[in-house]
């Protein structure tokens, strides 16, 4: 090995010190350098405290952007580069904010981000999972906003959004938001470089292995760029056999994209987190779990109620807390051992889908791309559509009511993941999802002046559908005709479905969701033509 060689982990830790800032680049299970030399996350959560998945921090899901607060960059940046940090990890970033002043602080001292796609308003909830244009455009404006700056990595498009065996098949949601993500960075003329879209995943034992499985199968336009692990499994002085590392490296040695910690550093010891001792990071970059993971980042820089803080902030004064040196001490003598890309050859594969059971309720075929030009046209050329100061209330009960007297006329924005079936609409705002549907019963009813009013709650128009449109609204007449009977998704192989939330193939349970009035039918029985009783 010649002194170049030797010479280049060192070049690439010291980043912009020597010259041009290094991107990260991925080859089969690493990540690496620009010029070649394998990188290791030494990562810390940066944010204060963000709920998970569809929830809220406060009342209005209002959330404060880390990395558009030049005040605390300047404060924080310092502290974490004493930390030995290389990777911070941001939950909520406003794509409208300025970054610059703090990406710029980031960049000098060496340090890359990884940033979530969601914030608490607009993210893929467990309990009612929705992929729609609105969610989309806010993917796609955190993606312009940050691909500007050289020292990101890429994006998480969701965060333990399905964290137990109850929801999975919300994951199917969030691979779909993969699969757009990625092409969207792949087809965006102004990124020349390569980003990742990840996902990660909870510790839940019962639903972990298919979540692995899950989001790396399949096509690789579909399939995730690295995979983040949340693990809490190591509490104090613990072992890579009696916290389970050991099977988990076991369990991933042959993935075929990196696999690093999301977030780890268990706060179950006396003390809480001023106790942590971090062996868990010792081990991390041990030749036991470096031939696996990617390093790790760690849960978290502030702290807050949780108890998970490397930092205390009280009226803009900060204090470190204990469990700051202790990493510091960890973190920084962690030297793991790197291989160059040239001499790298992967050996990962990806995995099988999981078979769709009574646990895992994924299909491997997934929602609809978010169109809301298909959207836009099918509500133009709808007969019947709802007031624009309909209330949410109102939405549940017309929907309650059309889908019960016929799930047929709901079929459009159907929804099963355990079955791959979306109805074509499925992606569409709630407000036109209830046009499709007031328009479907209006036709039913030969269009009576009386089946389009519900109350005030709806209005005829007069129905338009431009020549642009017509290819599009046929093809999706075709899809939803083919929703409302099937058991499998069009042209593909058939999968297990619920009967209990599915008649004929078509499931409206969780098909949609107006504003924070969650709507969940439940079809209990069809008293006569026109007659349902509707559980809300």
């Amino acid at each position: 090995m010649t002194f170049a060689r030797l010479l280049l982990p060192l070049l690439a830790v010291a980043g912009s010190v020597v010259g041009e800032f290094q991107p990260i680049e991925v080859k089969g299970s690493k990540f690496f350098y620009k010029n070649g030399t394998q990188f290791y996350m030494k990562g810390v959560a940066y944010q204060q405290d963000i709920a998970a998945a569809g929830g809220a921090n406060d009342k209005d899901g209002a959330y404060s952007d880390p990395l558009a607060n030049e005040k605390n960059c300047k404060r924080d940046v310092p502290n974490l580069k004493e930390l030995g940090t290389n990777t911070i990890r941001a939950y909520a970033i406003d794509p409208s904010a300025d970054h610059s002043v703090c990406m710029k602080l980031l960049e000098d001292a060496g340090i890359y981000v990884v940033a979530d796609l969601s914030e608490p308003r607009l993210s893929i909830n467990r309990d009612n999972p929705e992929w729609n244009a609105k969610l989309f455009t806010r993917y796609q404006k955190v993606v312009d906003e940050l691909a500007q700056y050289p020292n990101v990595i890429g994006f998480f498009a969701g965060n333990e959004v399905s964290n137990n065996k109850s929801n999975t098949g919300a994951s199917a949601y969030v691979k779909a938001a993969v699969r757009d993500t990625k092409k969207y960075i792949k087809d965006n003329k102004n990124i020349s470089r390569w980003l990742g879209v990840g996902y990660a995943a909870n510790d839940d034992d019962e639903i972990r292995d298919q979540m692995a499985d899950y989001f790396n199968c399949g096509a690789t336009e579909e399939s995730i760029d690295y995979f983040g692990y949340n693990i809490y499994s190591w509490c104090g002085d613990s072992s890579i056999q009696t916290s389970g590392f050991d099977k988990q490296a076991k369990f991933y040695e042959d993935y075929s994209v990196p696999v690093f910690f999301a977030e780890y550093g268990c706060n179950q010891v006396p003390g809480g987190a001023a106790g942590r001792k971090f062996t868990e990071t010792e081990a991390l970059y041990s030749d036991s779990m470096t031939h696996v993971f990617s390093g790790g980042i760690i849960y978290m820089y502030f702290q807050e109620a949780n108890d998970f803080g490397l930092v205390k902030v009280s009226q803009g004064e900060l204090t470190k807390m204990k469990d700051f040196d202790a990493l510091k001490e960890q973190a920084t003598k962690a030297d793991p051992k790197r291989l160059h890309m040239s001499d790298y050859k992967p050996a990962g594969k990806q995995r099988e889908c999981p078979a769709v059971d009574d646990i895992w309720r994924a299909s491997d075929s997934l929602p609809p791309t978010p169109d809301k030009g298909l959207c836009d046209c099918m509500v133009k050329s709808s007969t019947c559509v709802p007031k624009s100061d309909t209330s949410p209330k109102k939405f549940g009960d017309i929907f309650g009511y059309i889908c019960g007297s016929d799930k047929a006329l709901c079929a459009g924005i159907s929804a099963d993941p355990s079955t791959g079936v979306f109805g074509a609409y499925n992606m569409c705002d709630d407000s036109a999802k209830l046009a499709h549907v007031l328009d479907a019963y209006h036709t039913k009813q030969k269009k009576s002046a009386d089946s389009c009013d519900f109350d005030g709650a709806a209005t005829t128009q007069q129905a338009s559908t431009e020549a642009s449109c017509s290819p599009a609204l046929a093809s999706a007449s075709d899809l939803n005709k083919h929703a409302a009977t099937a058991t499998s998704p069009a042209g593909g192989k058939a999968s297990s479905s619920d009967d209990s939330v599915a008649v004929h193939g078509v499931s409206i349970t969780r098909a949609f969701s107006v504003g924070d009035f969650a709507l969940g039918l439940y079809m209990i029985a069809a008293l006569g033509a026109g007659a349902a009783a509707i559980v809300l």
